[in-house]
């Protein structure tokens, strides 16, 4: 695999944040600065008519870092607007973007979004090149857009995509079928029920808009396993939740990956198992961190003024990647990669 330095500071947990579970519930409900940056929003056309809504926050240096959120989220999620914030401390152009209908983007969009949409994320790099064909590309996704940004790298889609110059894929769900079981037992069936309210709620909102008919029955204590039989797997066209696991689980493609990649886990992550990635062997581009402590997505650190720990490791690993693509590249204005 890829080694890069890692970051000088490791997560190492508060005793108020000393399990998966604190870390991922502090880590999520605990203030912290999100600061404001000047923005202009856009709208990204799909293939199928759905359009993705996103912002513009402009930038000094040839660097465009795109940024995807996680399942129920939004472009104004805390963990994206901290990644604004860094990249922005970078100097570079950033994109935030929402999933379909999600956000700024509802009423835009009739089809669903899921772990596998790395055709999406390839239509928001597709547009970048487009409008900023001298910026490199870094992506950032996060949980959900994790699986499917690593999904997209390792060719694992039904058509080629577009793909970024450097990516950090952080949390991702990468045996869906597994995480589908973990989420649905003990303390972690909390995280299920949120997320199924959430999920219902998109639905919901689509019929209302007039968008689809209202044929899924859903109820508030289902599993994600019986949601993505009864709306993902029938809405994506991939008949059942077992052919959604297997078409969008991105570990079987990590090893097939040549974009340098960091895949960032948890070992205490409530639901999603760290050792898929250790298992999946990925491939040379990819630099594999995991870190004791972290839970999902929370990553809250003794050693830190503000705790967040995590935008400190995105911020260590972007200057890693986008250094040593400096020193590879004779022109460093110019894309590494362009499909």
């Amino acid at each position: 695999m890829r080694q890069l330095n890692p970051p000088s500071l490791p997560c190492r947990a508060p005793w108020w944040a000393a399990s998966g579970h604190l870390q991922t519930i502090l880590g999520n409900y605990l203030p912290g600065a999100s600061p404001d940056h000047p923005s202009t929003p856009f709208l990204i056309p799909l293939p199928d008519g759905d359009q993705l809504a996103a912002r513009h926050y402009p930038g000094e240096a040839p660097v465009l870092t795109l940024v995807f959120h996680g399942l129920g989220g939004d472009d104004q999620a805390h963990y994206v607007r901290r990644t604004v914030a860094l990249a922005r401390r970078l100097g570079h152009h950033v994109w935030t973007v929402n999933h379909r209908g999600c956000g700024a983007g509802r009423g835009l969009a009739r089809n669903p979004y899921h772990s596998g949409s790395g055709d999406d994320l390839g239509a928001a790099f597709a547009a970048a090149r487009e409008r900023h064909p001298g910026l490199r590309q870094l992506a950032v996704g996060y949980s959900l857009s994790a699986n499917a940004l690593l999904l997209n790298l390792g060719g694992g889609l039904r058509q080629p995509a577009a793909q970024p110059d450097a990516a950090i894929a952080v949390n991702p769900p990468l045996n869906l079928s597994a995480c589908s079981e973990t989420i649905h037992r003990g303390l972690s069936r909390l995280y299920e029920l949120r997320f199924i309210r959430r999920c219902r709620r998109a639905i919901q909102e689509r019929v209302a808009d007039g968008l689809i008919s209202d044929i899924y029955r859903t109820w508030p204590t289902m599993s994600l396993r019986e949601f993505d039989g009864i709306y993902t797997s029938l809405a994506g066209a991939f008949g059942t939740a077992d052919g959604y696991y297997a078409a969008c689980s991105a570990g079987p493609h990590l090893s097939k990956i040549t974009v340098p990649t960091v895949l960032l886990m948890a070992k205490d992550d409530p639901f999603i198992p760290w050792r898929h990635a250790v298992e999946a062997k990925p491939s040379p581009a990819v630099h594999l961190h995991l870190e004791d402590h972290g839970g999902h997505m929370g990553y809250l650190s003794r050693d830190l003024p503000d705790h967040r720990w995590l935008p400190y490791a995105v911020e260590h690993y972007a200057k890693e990647l986008l250094h040593r693509d400096d020193a590879s590249n004779p022109n460093p204005a110019q894309p590494l990669s362009s499909v």
